[in-house]
């Protein structure tokens, strides 16, 4: 992993460049600039800044600052540190063209794969926070500084593509389904932007997909990260995640299996096919009978737009229907572990559920979460309509396409 501090130098394996804090002061902050590595045409720039030394300072009230600190360009940020220690309670604030931003909190991810994946890095951290162009950022934490606390600044570079990716395909999604792709009785697969056309740079996972046998469960997230974003940012945004959760997280792709953004549409997330059965990290013991959707956005402070709940609700019943899953309906599961409930207790909890039913965590925020009886009506209206006619053959269970995939 790259690292940099104050003063420091530190080799950047994946890019292949130098990360240097520069010099000279920034007029404003006196500190000297935070210099991302990587370039426009790498896709991506991205610089560590270890916390857990001299640069954060404790304070009177034992809280722990640093000074504002100068940048060059970035847009997402996040924290991580030591998977052992304590979530620490986070916030920034950053500068852009109208001066520092209020301080804002930097809530700790809850997403995760499951203990027995193979995924993972001894690494925990924060959701991964859309900015918006900034050049300068101020951190603190409290009231106690886990070992290894260290600053993530990314800048996903706009590609050409990402405009065209970005306006193609606006259709109503969520009533939704494709149905030159429908079978008989079957829930058709919603139209959707492929890996491809969010710029999915295929080095960066590490491994092979992993599918499971069944699906009893559509989680619903939100990234918690900014709602401000225009719809030619989407493929960017996707795309720091990506890089985020593989290269800092440890872990194999991007954790969920599909997104949605704030405008409806739904983009393909981890790798190995949409329409099979992918196992995903996204909901921490539950993510063996599952699939996850995340709404790009935080929906503690915003509500979704209609688009938004038509979109999911096509996924859920696209995934549930050919398993015969109610969509308003409840479903025995075990955990495999995770901070709600034990490895091997048996739960019921809704079918179509958010993050905050089995891990501890506000995701998918509150007005999110407040619509899912409304996501599962729409869903179970979708199922209602293409079950009209009985299917001719049970679904397979071994992983292979399904539901008019690509």
């Amino acid at each position: 992993m790259l690292k940099a501090a104050l003063g420091g130098v530190a080799a950047i394996g994946a890019v292949g460049a130098a990360v240097r804090v520069g010099s000279g002061a920034d007029p404003e902050t006196g500190s000297r600039t935070l210099r991302l590595a990587g370039s426009a045409s790498e896709g991506i720039g991205e610089l560590e800044v270890p916390l857990d030394g001299p640069l954060l300072a404790r304070r009177a009230d034992d809280r722990w600052e640093t000074t504002g600190l100068a940048s060059t360009p970035y847009s997402m940020l996040a924290l991580t540190w030591d998977a052992e220690e304590s979530s620490p309670e986070a916030e920034v604030r950053t500068r852009s063209d109208h001066g520092w931003s209020d301080w804002r909190p930097v809530p700790a991810l809850s997403d995760a794969p499951d203990a027995r994946s193979g995924e993972g890095s001894g690494v925990a951290g924060t959701d991964l926070m859309w900015i918006g162009t900034s050049d300068g950022v101020q951190v603190r934490v409290g009231p106690s500084r886990p070992s290894g606390l260290t600053l993530v600044l990314l800048h996903p570079w706009a590609q050409p593509a990402d405009e065209a990716a970005a306006d193609g395909l606006d259709v109503p999604l969520g009533r939704a389904a494709d149905e030159s792709l429908s079978q008989a009785g079957r829930v058709p697969r919603p139209r959707q932007r492929g890996r491809r056309q969010w710029g999915a740079n295929e080095r960066w996972r590490d491994g092979q997909p992993r599918y499971i046998r069944t699906i009893k469960q559509v989680h619903v997230h939100h990234t918690a990260s900014g709602n401000d974003y225009r719809r030619g940012d989407v493929p960017a945004l996707i795309r720091g995640m990506y890089r985020y959760h593989t290269r800092y997280l440890g872990w194999s792709d991007i954790g969920y299996n599909f997104l949605v953004d704030r405008f409806g549409r739904i983009w393909t997330g981890r790798a190995g096919g949409s329409g099979r059965l992918v196992r995903g990290a996204h909901t921490l013991g539950f993510n063996a009978t599952s699939a996850g959707v995340a709404v790009i956005g935080n929906f503690e402070l915003v509500r979704p737009a209609d688009e938004v709940l038509d979109a999911v609700a096509a996924i859920a019943a696209w995934k549930l229907h050919p398993f015969g899953r109610d969509p308003k309906g409840n479903v025995r599961v075990r955990s495999e572990g995770s901070d709600r409930y034990r490895r091997g207790r048996k739960v019921r909890l809704p079918t179509v559920d958010g993050h905050r039913d089995t891990n501890q965590t506000a995701c998918p925020g509150s007005h999110r979460y407040r619509h899912l009886p409304e996501i599962r009506q729409r869903a179970a209206a979708l199922v209602r309509r293409y079950s009209k006619v009985r299917l001719v053959s049970p679904p397979t269970l071994s992983g292979t396409p399904v539901l008019g995939s690509t």
